[in-house]
């Protein structure tokens, strides 16, 4: 024969899952998974001890295409939310390309070009930069390359020898499935088989494209590397712990500031504070989840509380202090800047513990890798140019001769604090001591001789 329950018993339990209820309540929105630190680089951390390896045993690089994938998916999420990633990115594209690179096609210093040939292969430049939009292509070239750790440009030539070129995504580059058995075609990339510096063709949505219809600029990777590296993939964990560090600062905050007071009843029982809080209460509401009622009390500024004895007032927000935490989240930071080789503000915004003019210099650590940078990218860009000029003569729009007399100069932007009246004195010095060309004078400051000549002829006429 069953027991029923007795009727204080039943209320008891009512009492009790109602208690636990208004508990769960207040807490499932602040929960924090314990385990969560063991995953803060995307991946469970690897045991100490134990056979059997895994997929980067004894190598740091990814071992196939669906590990590169996932690493590449990773760091693009970074480059999108993390906004230190985001601020990294976008001051090397202003260091890098800045307002864009300029380029000039003049005679080879060994050659006796005419001049007539140099201002048709620079139309012709000028026609692939304007068709292109370079500059825009340049900046989205450097996130591209450090976002995806590779970028790909695409070659396509018009009927009058016009240059198209059109990104890839690195995504759709990747071996068949029929080919994954062949180590010539890996991570979608064939080369020579003795010979993986050497690429043959890329396959692009399964198909193979000729290796000399693709510029691939890879990063952070040896030359013997088919694929490059995303520029903060050894620092992920790094920004990925300086956001949830920065997240959980803000919402400690945010609890210990919205939380006015509590109350300490010494002495009290349970129904006793229940009472209390009810009897004080201002207003009710009701949990429409749980049934919880809320008791609501309005403190207006200025209140004077009267505590009654036995109990006492404590004010968390008083012993809030975020400077230590603040020193663990700067050390995270500090780690992905030496990463970049760039300035701790040029990562954080916070220049407080920078002198500007310091770290701007020619002969800073940052400076020097921008500029080494720029020189890369120019070789990249400039075999890109010559591409454009043997399209052209290949399709008659130009003579044979601008392959071989003809020379193009390619200028980035200054890297360096500029001092504009400094920088005119000593280009002055060196064009009156026959250093320095007119010509070469514009190309410093972003100038097109030829336009500015014919600029200052229109001028001369019209006085």
């Amino acid at each position: 024969m069953t027991q029923r329950p007795s009727t204080n018993n039943t209320g008891l339990l009512d009492q009790l899952h109602h208690r636990l209820a208004e508990a769960c309540g207040d807490l499932w929105d602040s929960f924090v998974d314990p385990r969560e630190p063991y995953f803060d680089d995307g991946g469970a951390w690897a045991p100490l001890a134990g056979g059997g390896g895994g997929p980067y045993a004894g190598d740091a690089l990814p071992q196939t295409e669906d590990q590169l994938r996932d690493l590449r998916h990773r760091c693009r999420r970074l480059a999108a939310t993390n906004e230190f990633a985001i601020n990294g990115h976008e001051n090397r594209i202003s260091y890098i390309v800045g307002a864009g690179h300029t380029y000039r096609a003049t005679a080879h210093k060994s050659a006796a070009a005419s001049p007539t040939l140099a201002l048709d292969v620079q139309r012709v430049l000028d026609q692939f930069i304007t068709d292109s939009r370079w500059h825009h292509r340049q900046q989205e070239i450097v996130r591209r390359r450090d976002r995806d750790g590779e970028a790909f440009l695409r070659f396509f030539v018009a009927e009058d020898g016009r240059t198209q070129v059109r990104f890839v995504d690195p995504d759709e580059v990747c071996t068949p499935m029929e080919l994954r058995d062949n180590p010539a075609a890996r991570f979608g990339v064939l080369t020579e088989p003795d010979d993986v510096e050497t690429p043959l063709a890329y396959f692009i949505d399964g198909r193979p494209v000729d290796a000399a219809d693709v510029q691939h600029r890879r990063a952070n990777v040896d030359d013997n590397v088919r694929r490059g590296l995303p520029l903060f993939y050894p620092v992920e964990k790094n920004l990925r712990r300086a956001e949830k560090l920065l997240r959980n600062m803000s919402t400690v905050a945010e609890i210990q500031a919205a939380i006015a007071l509590i109350r300490k009843h010494t002495g009290a029982s349970g129904a006793t504070v229940q009472r209390f809080v009810s009897d004080g209460a201002d207003a009710t509401s009701s949990s429409p989840a749980s049934g919880a009622t809320r008791h609501l009390r309005h403190y207006a500024p200025g209140t004077i509380l009267d505590a009654p004895a036995g109990l006492d007032y404590d004010f968390p927000a008083a012993g809030l202090d975020a400077g230590n935490f603040v020193t663990v989240l700067q050390a995270e930071l500090r780690a992905v800047a030496s990463r970049l080789v760039m300035p701790e503000f040029m990562l954080t915004s916070d220049a407080s513990n920078s002198n500007y003019a310091s770290t701007l210099v020619a002969e800073g650590p940052a400076m020097r890798l921008f500029a080494r940078l720029q020189a890369e990218m120019i070789a990249d860009d400039l075999a890109v140019m010559w591409r454009v000029v043997r399209n052209a003569v290949a399709a008659g729009t130009l003579a044979r001769e601008a392959l071989t007399d003809i020379e193009i100069q390619a200028s980035p932007p200054s890297l360096s604090t500029r001092d504009p009246r400094v920088e005119a004195e000593v280009n002055q010095i060196e064009f009156q001591n026959g250093v320095l060309s007119p010509q070469t004078w514009c190309l410093r400051d972003g100038l097109d001789y030829d336009q500015e000549q014919q600029n200052l002829a229109a001028w001369r006429g019209g006085k």
